[in-house]
């Protein structure tokens, strides 16, 4: 477990630290216009996850589940394969459906400036052959983090990440620098990934007697979860991402530029809190599958403890100072300017969000897909209107408080309904010593940093330094205020005087 989860780390850290720097570069050559395209891209590609059907989450859980019971080489064989046609039927929809609807996004929804009406429609197209080849990948990712084979997939998304990016630049750079460039490139890479993790989850595979065939009985058998999942990605989806078709229609593309760039930012947490996630669901779901209550509990509340304080330090720090981390970032006044306090409000809201990974996991280790249901569909009727109005009202920054609202309901009303069911005795120590502790450490530990630093003025090198030491400063403080984090740091203290 704790190999999975530094290499889920490391293999996350790197592919956001390759965004980092190559995002601004891709402002540059492109131009920021261009790079709203790259927004419409990703929003894409979150509607047509919908499809996914939570298929992805299920091979994940079966590969898990059945890893770990004798005699199921041929299952998880013929599994695969039934999973795996599916997949890629859904593939070639997608890439159909967004080449249809190609001219309807290009004159009737979005509001070009500098690029044609006819670009665009050509850029979109491209857009959709890219989606069906990279849409397979989540399939074959999820097999391998079934199968806990976490490292060879790190090694094979840091690997791919890097020749996607590099390439990219040097396209851009040498070749030429337009979105169709840029399209292109993406659409190479993504057949060599997906070529790649097919490749490595079939020889992960236990070998079986015969080979693995299309068997539409093993399908019956996890319809039921993998129905729920699909319910909540749909819902989830619409909760995610209807503030970016909202503002892909009302917005200029250059101002949804800025949205998307403010988002690219916010998500970053989630190269956090994802690689902890895809490594504790299959452990999770096995310690549900054997009955171990206590190493389930033990498991629960160090991997909850240890997600805040991974990510509440760096969410606190960009909270207060998202201005001058934009600027040291981008070298650009105007982009930070549009773009921090976006920045701020998002990644408020996706702290929240990252703190309910693992109760979700917790829920569909054992197989509950109910509560996760019904809870956003509760929250579409509410706050799916109420994202129109804030949007109309406020514009952008309205939409990103939005976010924050719904993220603060499922902690406060989601988590408590969770444990009247599962870890009943467990709730206020989730509260209290996973979340309450950690949450209030970091945030005071950053605002007392920026209120120290607001008094003086600082040049860019000695502003950089002064952020290092003030983000060093809140992971300590968040450290020492997690029990379990707090114990594990002072039990190595002690190994390294002995």
């Amino acid at each position: 477990l704790k190999k999975n989860i530094a290499a889920n780390l490391a293999g996350n850290i790197w592919q956001a630290g390759m965004a980092l720097v190559f995002i601004p570069l891709y402002i540059k050559f492109m131009g920021i216009e261009a790079y709203g395209l790259v927004g419409i891209f990703a929003t894409l590609q979150a509607l047509f996850s919908l499809l996914d059907m939570g298929l992805g989450a299920t091979v994940n859980r079966e590969m898990a589940r059945l890893s770990v019971l004798p005699g199921k080489a041929q299952e998880m064989r013929d599994l695969v394969r039934s999973l795996e046609l599916i997949y890629w039927l859904i593939a070639l929809v997608i890439g159909a459906a967004v080449m249809l609807l190609a001219p309807y996004i290009a004159h009737g929804w979005v509001k070009p400036g500098r690029l044609s009406s006819e670009m665009i429609q050509q850029a979109v197209m491209l857009i959709g052959l890219a989606m069906a080849l990279q849409w397979p990948v989540s399939f074959y990712s999820g097999g391998l983090m079934g199968l806990q084979r976490q490292v060879l997939l790190n090694v094979l998304n840091i690997g791919v990440g890097t020749f996607r990016g590099f390439g990219a630049v040097l396209v851009l750079w040498l070749v030429s620098p337009t979105i169709f460039a840029f399209l292109i490139w993406q659409m190479i890479v993504s057949a060599l990934n997906v070529a790649l993790a097919a490749f490595f989850l079939q020889r992960s595979l236990p070998k079986a007697g015969r080979k693995a065939v299309l068997q539409i009985e093993r399908l019956r058998g996890i319809w039921r979860f993998a129905a729920g999942m699909s319910g909540i990605t749909v819902l989830a989806t619409i909760l995610t991402q209807l503030d970016k078709i909202i503002l892909s229609k009302m917005l200029p593309l250059e101002m949804f530029g800025y949205y998307t760039l403010a988002g690219v930012v916010a998500t970053m947490l989630y190269r956090l809190v994802g690689p902890v996630f895809s490594a504790v669901y299959p452990r999770l779901t096995q310690l549900a599958s054997l009955g171990d209550q206590e190493e389930l509990k033990r498991l629960y509340h160090g991997s909850c403890q240890f997600v805040a304080v991974l990510i509440l330090p760096v969410s606190a720090v960009l909270v207060f100072f998202s201005y001058e981390i934009l600027l040291l970032w981008t070298q650009n006044a105007v982009t930070a300017e549009n773009t921090h306090w976006l920045v701020s409000v998002l990644i408020l809201g996706t702290s929240l969000n990252g703190l309910m990974h693992l109760p979700s996991a917790l829920q569909l280790a054992f197989g509950w897909t109910k509560l996760g249901l019904y809870t956003n569909l509760v929250s579409v009727m509410i706050l799916a209107p109420l994202i129109i109005v804030m949007t109309n009202l406020y514009g952008a920054l309205g939409a990103a408080g939005v976010w924050v609202l719904l993220n603060c309901g499922y902690i406060l009303i989601a988590v408590q309904i969770m444990h009247k069911r599962l870890l009943p005795a467990e709730k206020w120590r989730w509260y209290v010593q996973d979340i309450t502790l950690p949450l209030a450490a970091a945030f005071l530990a950053a605002g007392m940093g920026k209120i120290f630093l607001c008094q003086v003025a600082l040049t860019q090198p000695i502003m950089l330094l002064s952020l290092m030491l003030v983000s060093c400063f809140t992971l300590s403080m968040t450290v020492l205020a997690a029990p379990l984090m707090r114990s594990w740091l002072f039990n190595q203290l002690n190994r390294m005087q002995a």
